[in-house]
C-alpha cells in the first residue's frame, strides 16, 4: 500500500493542489467560496465603472447590474453550508 506523500510525487501538480484543497476543512472552503464572489461582484464593478466613464452609459449600466446578481447568487448557494453538523 503507498502512503499519500508517495501518490502526491507521482501525481501531477494541478491533480495534487486539487488533492490537497479537498483535506481542508469546511469552514476555509466557505471562505474561499465567499472570497470568489466577492471577487466576481468586485470586478465587474470596476469593469462597469471602466464602461460607464470611458466607452458607454448604457454597458456600464448593464454590466453594474451583474453586481448584486453575483453577490445573490453567492449568498443563495452558500446559504446553507455553515449550518451542517
Amino acid at each position: 500500500m503507498q502512503t499519500t506523500s508517495t501518490l502526491q510525487q507521482q501525481l501531477p501538480s494541478s491533480l495534487s493542489s486539487k488533492a490537497q484543497n479537498l483535506g481542508r476543512s469546511p469552514a476555509s472552503r466557505l471562505k474561499a467560496s465567499k472570497a470568489l464572489f466577492c471577487l466576481a461582484a468586485g470586478v465587474s464593478f470596476l469593469f462597469s465603472v471602466y464602461l460607464w466613464f470611458l466607452v458607454d452609459r448604457e454597458q456600464g449600466l448593464f454590466v453594474g447590474l451583474w453586481v448584486p446578481s453575483i453577490l445573490a447568487l453567492g449568498a443563495l448557494l452558500l446559504s446553507g453550508r455553515g449550518e451542517r453538523r
